[in-house]
């Protein structure tokens, strides 16, 4: 049963495969909705506003486990790249000498030379403007009662 009757609580996230909910059903869109209509619907949700689930991922509560603790119920995060470093291989050459310089015809001198060459090796920017796991897309719906 998708309307009344239905196993699921009022207030739990359905994904949907269609574009439309079912008759009885509002789409997580951050939309308000009438508490006054939908009482069981405003117990859960007691600011009258859906969630916004379009384009996002439901992530579990860390309820006292230490992953994400300051997360609250219902708290949106913004997206986030973990820090790390990409270590690259350079190319370099060290050389240092000393002896006697000649260039025929003109000079002859004693020279000290030393000298280091490193080249930085840069990467390149690659991939999209966020980082996503592979997934599919569905409505998110909830039982409105």
């Amino acid at each position: 049963g998708l309307g009344e009757g239905s196993a699921l609580p009022v207030g739990v996230p359905v994904p949907w495969p269609l574009p439309n909910p079912p008759e009885g059903w509002l789409k997580y869109n951050g939309a308000p909705f009438d508490k006054n209509r939908f009482p069981k619907l405003g117990a859960v949700y007691t600011a009258g506003i859906l969630p916004d689930l379009r384009g996002e991922f439901i992530r579990g509560w860390d309820d006292g486990r230490g992953i994400d603790a300051w997360r609250e119920l219902l708290s949106a995060q913004s997206d986030t790249i973990k820090s790390h470093v990409h270590n690259s291989p350079t190319a370099g050459a060290s050389q240092s000498g000393s002896g006697v310089y000649e260039v025929p015809g003109t000079y002859s001198n004693n020279l000290y030379a030393d000298y280091d060459y490193y080249r930085a090796a840069p990467t390149e920017a690659t991939g999209g403007n966020e980082t996503r796991p592979r997934n599919v897309t569905f409505n998110y719906i909830v039982r409105a009662a």
